[in-house]
């Protein structure tokens, strides 16, 4: 699941701009009939995976694609992990 993470996110950097210009004729009111249908065809033979909203946040060790913490790039559980043992700086198991 890592490595088809990975794939998607070389396909979404390759088709941004491509994607971002057949949007942009897609969103505008000007266009004639025929340009907004040529471009929607063109839109629909893009890859599928090369769009930014089948990225997913996913652990950066284990994969996991839940519990995701943005600020560290883990999943809760490899953060409890690198936090108990030490290896996330500045963080401290709270107890009161």
């Amino acid at each position: 699941m890592i490595e088809r993470q990975k794939k998607r996110v070389r396909l979404v950097a390759k088709f941004k701009n491509k994607r971002a210009e057949l949007k942009k004729v897609l969103a505008d009111p000007s266009t004639s009939d025929e340009e907004f249908y040529a471009a929607q065809r063109k839109l629909t033979k893009l890859p599928k995976n090369s769009s930014g909203v089948r990225l997913r946040n996913r652990c950066k060790i284990t994969g996991r694609p839940r519990a995701y913490l943005r600020k560290y790039g883990v999943s809760r559980l490899t953060f409890r992990e690198l936090a108990s043992s030490g290896k996330i700086p500045g963080v401290t198991k709270s107890s009161w």
